[in-house]
């Protein structure tokens, strides 16, 4: 390794290491690590820019935008309150009938739109019923990473492996998809043994709920109809966004300037509702794995798990999945996927049959970002609404949860792509 090498490992493991102990804040942590880096001449500034994925950050603000002038409508607590009164108020149905619903729309949506709208719900509900919501967020943040995972569209690895493979909506719904099934199924097997039996709510509390009148909920009935017009418009948008030729980012952005001409709610308020702190974290951990991406680092990762393998392709398999998981645990899975995407379709030139390891690959980047609380933008985004409602959900204990579910859903993953291809 040399020396612009060293200082870009460096510079990423103390900026790991300040956001897991949490002594300095995960957004100044991220910052930092890339201003040293610019400092430390290890990238350019123009080089830092462009290392910055800004279809994702557009993503952000413009669902952020989003959100924040739909909740006005009084939408969310709407939806909370029905969904609560089909759960009869008990607390385990209403934790299984949000996650449920969270892995359903990230099949559709983009994870961090998904967290956005169903986050809220959670945590309005679990108010009313006077619980703790961080299971149930914690729950919705499993399951927003496990439903990408299902669809070409559902997560923007997908969307990288589709295009460059040649695979369709449909290919990915019968290979990923079917994964996805069985493990959403053991996620709410946990969850149950994990969660489900401590959730007592005093009967008093569920008698309130199915005694509240979601129509009182709704704040603005003309912004309320603007608001579902425009979901179903975003939800197509992002379905089609890649048939169109127009970026997602594009399709947020677009539907929050629409959102914020026709709800006639107050700018400055809404601009204010952007979880900006969560826009600088991601600008800046762009920064920071750039220099690991600049400086070779990541291709020498890709790499290595090609060589150790020796050509075998049931063993290539497997380390991919469980590299790629791992590192897409602390990692930004786009430029890793980015990375070894080319690796594969060199491996398919020599006339190897890669079929495999594109799932693997899919499977282990998408699942693999359930692993810690940075290994994913709905884990951010959420975690910092909740923490923005009184209830922060610091590293460890998300990785006391999270990391074991990752396990045993690459452990899944692992039998069926046995199964499927051995």
């Amino acid at each position: 390794m040399n020396t612009m090498q060293i200082l870009s490992v460096v510079v990423f493991l103390l900026v790991m290491v300040a956001i897991v102990s949490e002594k300095i804040h995960r957004t100044v942590a991220a910052v930092a690590g890339g201003v040293v880096l610019v400092c430390l001449h290890v990238l350019t500034v123009d080089d830092a820019v462009g290392y910055i994925d800004f279809n994702t950050i557009g993503v952000l603000i413009g669902m952020m935008l989003f959100v924040a002038v739909v909740r006005n409508s009084g939408l969310f607590e709407y939806v909370a309150i029905k969904a609560a009164k089909i759960a009869k108020g008990n607390p385990w149905k209403i934790m299984l009938l949000f996650t449920i619903l969270t892995a359903v729309l990230s099949a559709f949506l983009d994870n961090v739109t998904t967290v956005l709208l169903v986050g809220p719900m959670a945590i309005a509900i679990t108010g009313i019923l006077g619980i703790d919501p961080v299971p149930f967020l914690l729950a919705q943040i499993l399951a927003s990473n496990i439903g990408g995972t299902a669809t070409l569209i559902g997560d923007p690895p997908n969307i990288m492996i589709g295009s460059q493979a040649g695979l369709s909506f449909m290919d990915f719904v019968g290979n990923t998809g079917i994964a996805v099934v069985f493990i959403m199924a053991a996620l709410c097997v946990c969850f149950y043994f994990m969660f489900g039996k401590k959730l007592i709510v005093e009967p008093e509390k569920m008698a309130a709920v199915m005694q509240l009148d979601e129509n009182k909920s709704i704040k603005d009935h003309a912004l309320l109809v603007k608001s579902v017009v425009m979901i179903v418009v975003v939800v197509f948008g992002f379905v089609f966004h890649s048939s169109l030729g127009v970026d997602s980012c594009i399709i947020a952005l677009g539907s929050a300037t629409i959102m914020l001409l026709i709800g006639k709610q107050d700018t400055e308020e809404i601009v204010l509702g952007v979880e900006w702190s969560t826009i600088l974290f991601f600008t800046g951990l762009f920064v920071v794995v750039g220099g690991m991406q600049q400086t070779g680092i990541i291709t020498m990762l890709g790499n290595a798990l090609v060589e150790v393998t020796g050509g075998n392709a049931m063993l290539l398999m497997l380390l991919i999945l469980w590299g790629s998981a791992m590192f897409s645990s602390v990692l930004d899975n786009i430029p890793f996927v980015a990375t070894m995407i080319p690796l594969i379709l060199a491996m398919q030139a020599d006339g190897m049959d890669v079929t495999a390891l594109w799932w693997a690959l899919s499977l282990g980047a998408c699942l693999g970002g359930n692993g810690t609380l940075i290994g994913a933008s709905a884990n951010v985004v959420l975690s910092g609404i909740s923490a923005k409602h009184g209830h922060p959900i610091t590293f460890a204990r998300y990785l006391r949860v999270g990391f074991p579910m990752m396990v045993l859903s690459v452990a899944i993953s692992t039998v069926y792509l046995l199964i499927r291809f051995h």
